[in-house]
């Protein structure tokens, strides 16, 4: 289960790297107080346990470093991350003070962990750039983005714990990649999906009711279908397409989530409208292509809503989503 690093604080996101770092170097991992340090977050100085191998493990001083970020679907090739052409990026201001640590021997080895996507192509060319810059041997540098994060958590899986990281006791945060997605899909289709479905669904109660039983006030209600409601036929066709059966699973996977995140925090809201304005704005925070299709992006709520993927479709459900 991916963990949201996203929702740490950086201090929460530092504290789970030095962690992982005991396991991986030692428990003699020192980490630093808050405040100019260098460039440090963390040191190790000794032979590695196992790292990069048992077999051939680090030996000297290595220093650690956390970069967090509180958006979903970042990565490392990100401008404001590093650019060969800039010194105003992330690995372009800790590069002086990593090559500050190496010229006064405090340095033998590097390791940056961030919650970022890592491809391949850019692991190589950062990893390059920093031994170029700061004369360190491009073996004696290792940088972590999010996937290989989550592969070693899997390997020590007790680190969650000790700083409290459970995925399923969080807040209402859902996840926007698959919806990021289908929205973009539909958007590069969108003028040639005919509106086939004309109807909408037959959900369990009518409209009306399902705003009753989900307490979302009349009129955000009626502004909401006034606004969307023309839109739906189009999605429907849209997912229906067997070229498109991929979208249609990851909507159906993004629906699920959101389903039982929305019942399991229904009580912290006071109105569904709450609900559906929490979701969009977070999701808006989240990813940048659906900022760029923010219409598009709530009638894809809207839709869920309509449909009955979301939210408290009868009486029997009721007990359980609305607030006391």
């Amino acid at each position: 289960m991916r963990y949201a690093y996203e929702d740490l604080s950086s201090g929460q996101f530092e504290e789970l790297i030095v962690f992982l770092c005991q396991g991986l170097l030692g428990i003699a991992v020192q980490r630093f107080s808050d405040g100019p340090d260098g460039g440090r977050d963390a040191k190790f100085v000794g032979t590695a346990q196992i790292y990069p191998s048992k077999t051939n493990p680090w030996t000297g001083t290595t220093i650690i470093q956390a970069k967090h970020t509180n958006g979903s679907n970042r990565s490392f090739s990100e401008s404001d991350f590093f650019s060969t052409s800039s010194t105003n990026t992330v690995i372009g201001k800790e590069t002086p003070r990593i090559k500050n640590l190496r010229v006064n021997e405090q340095l033998d080895h590097y390791m940056l962990f961030a919650n970022r996507r890592l491809s391949a192509n850019t692991e190589s060319g950062i990893r390059k750039h920093i031994a170029d810059k700061c004369v360190i041997p491009m073996e004696s540098i290792y940088l972590c983005g999010s996937e290989q994060l989550e592969t070693w958590l899997k390997s020590f899986p007790e680190i969650p714990k000790l700083i409290d990281l459970d995925p399923v006791d969080s807040p209402l945060i859902v996840s926007p990649d698959d919806l990021a997605d289908v929205v973009q899909a539909l958007a590069h289709q969108r003028s040639t999906v005919s509106a086939v479905l004309d109807d909408p669904p037959a959900p369990r109660v009518s409209y009306e009711q399902k705003n009753v039983l989900n307490n979302m006030t009349a009129d955000y209600a009626k502004e909401q279908r006034r606004r969307y409601l023309k839109e739906t036929p189009k999605i429907r066709s849209f997912l229906a397409a067997p070229e498109n059966l991929e979208l249609m699973r990851q909507y159906e996977s993004v629906a699920d989530e959101f389903q039982i995140k929305i019942i399991a925090h229904r009580t912290d809201y006071q109105t569904f409208d709450r609900v559906m304005e929490y979701l969009v704005n977070l999701l808006f925070g989240r990813d940048p292509d659906l900022r760029r299709h923010k219409r598009l992006t709530r009638v894809m709520l809207f839709y869920m809503y309509w449909n009955c993927d979301i939210g408290v479709i009868d009486d029997s459900e009721t007990d359980q989503a609305l607030p006391s």
